[in-house]
């Protein structure tokens, strides 16, 4: 009995999908998609190679950095005996912009403090009063276990120099 009622089951399945069943409309339109001509597929698209821009203000003022602000101007004054010394030898840390470095510690040894300075390319170095940091000729002018103080000089924007106060301060980094 069973196996009658598989085999009238199975036939009437293979019955029921050899009937049209009002598929017609389907067949033609599926018929009238394959006989339409094919399309062409548009190439890549070429693009221009990159060129890099070479930044050629890099003697000037950074755009990142503070401008010098009148009140600054006030505060130190503009005098005519300021200006850079072109002549003396330049300090490995006056080739690194005075905002990327950053102050992480300090030293004492024979009584005389000693700064440890990140450079951000990953170089620790030691400085003093009267060490020369930035490319605007800042020299270290003060320096404490928390802070340097540095005087830097700086274009006034009329052809003369001017001093500009700036600070690097003790960074306290997270242990996490």
């Amino acid at each position: 009995m069973i196996r009658y009622i598989a085999l009238v089951s199975a036939l009437l399945a293979l019955g029921g999908c050899s009937l049209d069943g009002g598929h017609s409309d389907l067949r033609q339109k599926m018929a009238a998609v394959k006989h339409k001509p094919k399309g062409q597929i548009e190439p890549i698209p070429t693009f221009t190679p990159y060129s890099p821009y070479v930044y050629s203000a890099a003697a000037l003022r950074s755009p990142f950095s503070r401008p010098v602000l009148e009140s600054d101007q006030r505060l130190v004054g503009r005098r005519l005996d300021v200006a850079p010394d072109l002549n003396r030898q330049r300090e490995l840390l006056e080739g690194y912009n005075f905002d990327a470095l950053s102050m992480v510690g300090t030293l004492s040894r024979g009584g005389q403090l000693w700064a440890l300075i990140d450079d951000g390319d990953g170089g620790i170095h030691r400085i003093t009063i009267g060490n020369y940091v930035g490319k605007n000729h800042g020299r270290v002018v003060n320096a404490n276990s928390a802070q340097l103080d540095v005087l830097e000089i700086v274009p006034d924007g009329t052809g003369g120099w001017i001093e500009r106060p700036r600070a690097l301060t003790l960074e306290e980094k997270d242990n996490q």
